[in-house]
């Protein structure tokens, strides 16, 4: 590993250019968490304002979010189950043939 006198600067000024540089990344950083935390924020307000208008209630309108989280959930599972699903049956197809081709 180089030492900071090695580029030509004094100890002190190549520590404040890494310490100076690491605070833009930091900046840079937080800046793009902010707007995404933004987005997201908007994205759930609109939402939330969607389901008030196609129910009678904010609870129930809270009540369907939940159930609608819930049910994607439920569906990334079963994805999960039928793709290892179909991982054992083309083994097992993978067995028949092979034993097909023995005999």
């Amino acid at each position: 590993m180089s030492k900071p006198a090695d580029n030509g600067k004094e100890p002190e000024e190549a520590a404040f250019a890494a310490l100076e540089g690491a605070v833009s990344e930091a900046l840079k950083r937080l800046a793009v968490a902010a707007q995404r935390a933004e987005a997201a924020e908007k994205k759930s307000a609109d939402l939330n304002q969607m389901m008030r208008g196609l129910t009678n209630s904010p609870a129930e309108a809270g009540e369907v979010l939940t159930r609608l989280r819930r049910l994607e959930s439920e569906n990334a599972d079963l994805k999960e189950r039928l793709k290892q699903g179909r991982a054992g049956v083309e083994r097992m197809l993978a067995k028949i043939r092979f034993l097909e081709s023995q005999g």
